[in-house]
């Protein structure tokens, strides 16, 4: 079946656009008016992880060009078969510090909740692809011993929502959830991991602003954009929607080969971001996880960009570059 974008964003409720999402790697190379090829060579790749892909994010994508950057996050090739002792299925050592179902404390005075394993949209290079959701809780009151827990800990004062996507939970669900944590007096600040407002920029409706704006706690909402041509003018709408809320809106990015790695693209991004109210947060060194090898770009070229973006842009607009080990308190900062 042919995939026809015929409307606008703005007239699909978000969880619509989930459902119409495209979920094969051929309905993908139609859309672009792909070659087989390009289809061809996507099979390997989609039997290691399967492909799920907004029409809204598909209308940023160049047509009949295989190397769109956006493109590449998203199409499954046959390079993630390739097996490599230095990376693995658990990259980041989620599974060393889960200390209740679905919730990690990995660093002081903060933990994370993986809310769940759904996205809005499959990146090829995701660090949690090998994840096991199936463990995660699926209700409010199945999170009760993780809230337990934080109730437990008065070191505790930030809250991580993270997933999968944590904004692919209805908003009654996590309504209630953030009423829950509200009421452990600890708890001062509230952070929201997502990338569902870039790639279903409806998502960010009057019910979500409505809970975010009701919580006591200061809230930071990150984003995950990784290059300019991913922000049109239905997300620079939705990120001023979250920042009416009194959220701060960060960014990380992932450095990814072949997408974002010169400087003149990680310019583009960072003052595409600023200027949007949104600050460069983190770049990322590809977590090294399995089936991402072909996305990774060596650190000394990394620095370099990161060096020569400080000559050309104010400091707030310059990402800290960071890898995250498995094991350590807090991300690294990667320098000479």
């Amino acid at each position: 079946m042919r995939v026809v974008l015929t409307d606008e964003p703005s007239t699909q409720s978000w969880q619509n656009a989930m459902k119409r999402s495209i979920r094969n790697s051929q309905e993908l190379c139609e859309a672009l008016s792909l070659n087989a090829e390009v289809l061809s060579a996507c099979v390997d790749g989609e039997a290691q992880f399967p492909v799920f892909v907004p029409l809204e994010f598909l209308r940023r994508m160049r047509q009949g060009d295989p190397n769109d950057p956006l493109l590449l996050q998203v199409l499954p090739r046959a390079e993630e078969s390739v097996v490599d002792s230095a990376f693995d299925s658990d990259p980041v050592g989620d599974s060393q510090v889960e200390k209740a179902p679905g919730l990690l404390h990995k660093y002081v005075g903060r933990v994370l909740l993986i809310l769940s394993g759904v996205c809005g949209v499959h990146c090829r290079y995701c660090f949690r692809r090998h994840y096991p959701y199936s463990t995660a809780p699926k209700s409010v009151e199945r999170w009760l011993p993780a809230l337990e827990y934080i109730q437990n800990d008065p070191s505790i004062h930030e809250v991580i929502l993270s997933g999968g996507d944590p904004l692919t939970i209805v908003d009654e669900h996590l309504s209630e959830l953030v009423e829950r944590l509200d009421a452990i007096p600890h708890l001062t600040r509230l952070r929201i991991h997502t990338r569902l407002p870039v790639v279903i920029p409806q998502r960010v409706d009057e019910h979500l602003c409505g809970w975010l704006e009701r919580t006591r706690m200061s809230k930071w909402v990150v984003l995950h954009i990784n290059h300019s041509q991913e922000i049109d003018v239905h997300l620079v709408d939705a990120i001023s929607r979250l920042r009416r809320t009194g959220a701060t809106v960060l960014n990380q990015a992932v450095l990814l080969r072949g997408i974002n790695d010169t400087v003149e693209h990680l310019e583009s991004l960072c003052e595409r971001l600023v200027d949007c109210g949104v600050l460069p947060y983190y770049l990322h060194q590809l977590d090294r996880v399995a089936g991402a090898t072909h996305f990774e770009v060596d650190r000394e070229s990394g620095l370099a960009m990161v060096a020569e973006l400080a000559n050309r842009l104010p400091g707030y607009a310059v990402p800290k570059y960071v890898a995250e080990i498995a094991g350590q308190a807090s991300k690294t900062s990667i320098q000479k």
